[in-house]
C-alpha cells in the first residue's frame, strides 16, 4: 500500500519504490496549535518549517497527529512534520509519521527553540539530553533513545526568574522580529544542507553561524 505522499507521487508517475530510504529525511518542527501560539518563540519550529515549504512551494496538508508537507530537493525527499500534538506529546507525532513513512532514525532532524542559546544562533547535534525541553523529552521516551539529530534555534533567556513560561510562550521582540527573516532562510539552508551535505559537514557549515 501507498502511503499518502506515495500516492502523490503515484500521480505525478514516480512511486514509493523511486525513492531510496536512505535519500528521505523527516524534519519534525516542534510548536503549539493555534493563532494564539503562531507567533511565539516556543514555536520557532513550525516557523522554520513555514520557511521550508514557502520555499520550496510545498503545501501543509492535515493529516493524522499534524500538518505534513513534502519536496523534492537534491535527489532528496523531504517530509515535513508540525505535530499537531502540542509540544508535550511531540514524540508521539514523530514516531508515527516515521514508522508511516519507513524513514530511518538517523534520518530525523528535530527543530526546536534553546533558550542557552543567544537569540538566532543555529546548532546542530547528533544525541544529547533533552536539556528540560518537553517536547524532545517525549521524542526521547517515545523513540527510545537521545541518538537522534535535532536542530536547536536560540532564543536567548532574557526573562527574569520565574517568568521562564511566559518568556517562551511570549511573542518575539521588535529587534528580534527584524532579523528573523535572515535567520529563518539560514535555518532552511541548514535543514537542506542535512539532508544533502550529511550531518558532519552541515555542523562545521552552520553550528554557531
Amino acid at each position: 500500500m501507498l502511503s499518502f505522499f506515495g500516492r502523490i507521487l503515484k500521480s505525478n508517475k514516480a512511486t514509493e519504490e523511486d525513492i531510496d530510504p536512505m535519500k528521505k529525511f523527516l524534519i519534525a518542527g516542534l510548536g503549539n496549535i493555534g493563532p494564539k501560539y503562531e507567533n511565539t518563540r516556543h514555536n520557532i519550529g513550525f516557523k522554520i518549517l513555514d520557511e521550508l515549504a514557502a520555499k520550496h512551494e510545498a503545501v501543509f496538508i492535515t493529516q493524522k497527529l499534524g500538518d505534513v508537507a513534502q519536496f523534492r530537493f537534491k535527489g532528496r525527499t523531504f517530509v515535513l512534520l508540525k505535530p499537531s500534538t502540542y509540544m508535550n506529546l511531540s514524540g508521539k507525532a514523530v514516531n508515527y509519521w516515521l514508522q508511516k513513512e519507513k524513514i530511518a532514525v538517523e534520518n530525523l532532524l528535530v527543530v526546536t527553540d534553546d533558550l542557552n542559546l543567544p537569540f538566532g544562533t543555529l546548532r546542530l547535534k547528533t544525541k544529547g539530553s533533552d536539556g528540560g525541553h518537553n517536547g524532545l523529552k517525549d521524542i526521547q521516551n517515545q523513540l527510545n533513545t537521545t541518538k537522534y539529530n535535532r536542530f536547536r534555534f536560540g532564543i536567548s533567556a532574557e526573562f527574569s526568574q520565574g517568568q521562564q513560561i511566559d518568556y517562551v510562550l511570549g511573542e518575539w521582540d521588535e529587534e528580534e522580529r527584524k532579523k528573523m527573516p535572515e535567520r529563518l532562510e539560514k535555518s532552511a539552508e541548514l535543514v537542506t544542507s542535512f539532508g544533502t551535505a550529511g550531518v558532519s559537514n552541515t555542523m562545521n557549515s552552520f553550528n554557531g553561524k
